[in-house]
């Protein structure tokens, strides 16, 4: 999908890093994350819940500070920013998706879509002519004056996804954007921003649940205990824990035993020491596929 007029990646990440805590309680939401994007490609981030995503999310749209590493959007270093500089990129280099819709309710339609402009080169103004092109591109010219409150869920997201686009950003960051939509609604926003970014060149990365993604994604990258991996090069190899029978992702698992020259994973440090007791009880049961 990469415009051959645009080399290099939109986003670059490179070793980020985040922790919360200290000493014994503190956790590595996100432990060394590289990643690329480039112009036209939408990526999915997945994995369980917890697992750090929407801080990575965070981390990549500027919103939050790594504790290592850097990321660059659009050739520029956002974590070299001054904080007071960062609310200006954001607006005019970053387009954000939430599953809550963040919809202003005291605003209509419209005043939603243009309020990012306040932040860009030419203020509201200058930003009117693509509003209404976008109202039209996502059937909201009829609704302009209407306040979020009387919109169904799937006219409130695609508000959010043209206030996203309204500044025209290389990148869109979308958290959860079909968690609060109905099947078909949902569906009509993926296909949104697969077309956002084939169509209009923009990268595009997404965290969410939702499976049908996967089908129209460029890379599926999965996050778990703060790390990364491309899903399709590296796919799941889903084994069970021979204790409890729980489903067990053999490449993140942390608790394991060597029985006859082969590993065996727990989902837990219970079920090893449960398995280490008496083994023999348990060896019928040794890591079948999931």
């Amino acid at each position: 999908m990469t415009a051959a007029n645009e080399p290099g990646p939109i986003l670059q990440a490179e070793g980020i890093s985040k922790s919360f805590g200290s000493g014994p309680a503190e956790v590595r939401a996100v432990d060394e994350v590289s990643l690329q994007v480039a112009r036209g490609e939408l990526v999915l981030i997945m994995g369980p819940s917890g697992s750090g995503k929407t801080t990575l999310l965070s981390m990549l749209g500027a919103l939050l500070t790594p504790d290592r590493g850097r990321v660059e959007i659009d050739g520029i270093d956002v974590t070299a920013l001054p904080p007071g500089r960062r609310p200006a990129l954001r607006a005019q280099r970053i387009g954000f998706v939430f599953q809550a819709f963040n919809l202003l309710e005291a605003l209509t339609v419209e005043d939603n879509i243009l309020f990012p402009a306040q932040l860009a080169p030419g203020g509201v103004a200058a930003a009117r002519p693509r509003a209404r092109e976008l109202l039209e591109r996502f059937e909201l010219l009829e609704r302009r004056h209407a306040l979020p409150a009387t919109l169904s869920g799937g006219e409130q997201q695609r508000v959010a996804i043209a206030r996203a686009l309204v500044n025209r950003p290389p990148l869109i960051l979308a958290d959860e954007p079909t968690g609060n939509l109905d099947s078909q609604k949902g569906q009509e926003v993926v296909m949104l921003l697969h077309d956002i970014a084939r169509d209009e060149g923009r990268a595009v990365v997404m965290v969410t649940h939702d499976p049908r993604v996967e089908d129209v994604a460029d890379r599926i990258l999965w996050l778990e205990d703060g790390a990364l991996r491309d899903r399709r090069s590296e796919p799941h190899h889903w084994v069970r824990d021979p204790v409890c029978g729980m489903r067990v992702d053999e490449w993140t698992a942390s608790e394991r035993l060597e029985i006859g020259g082969r590993s065996v994973v727990f989902c837990s440090k219970r079920c090893r020491e449960r398995f280490a007791a008496d083994p023999r009880r348990y060896l019928g049961q040794v890591n079948a596929d999931g």
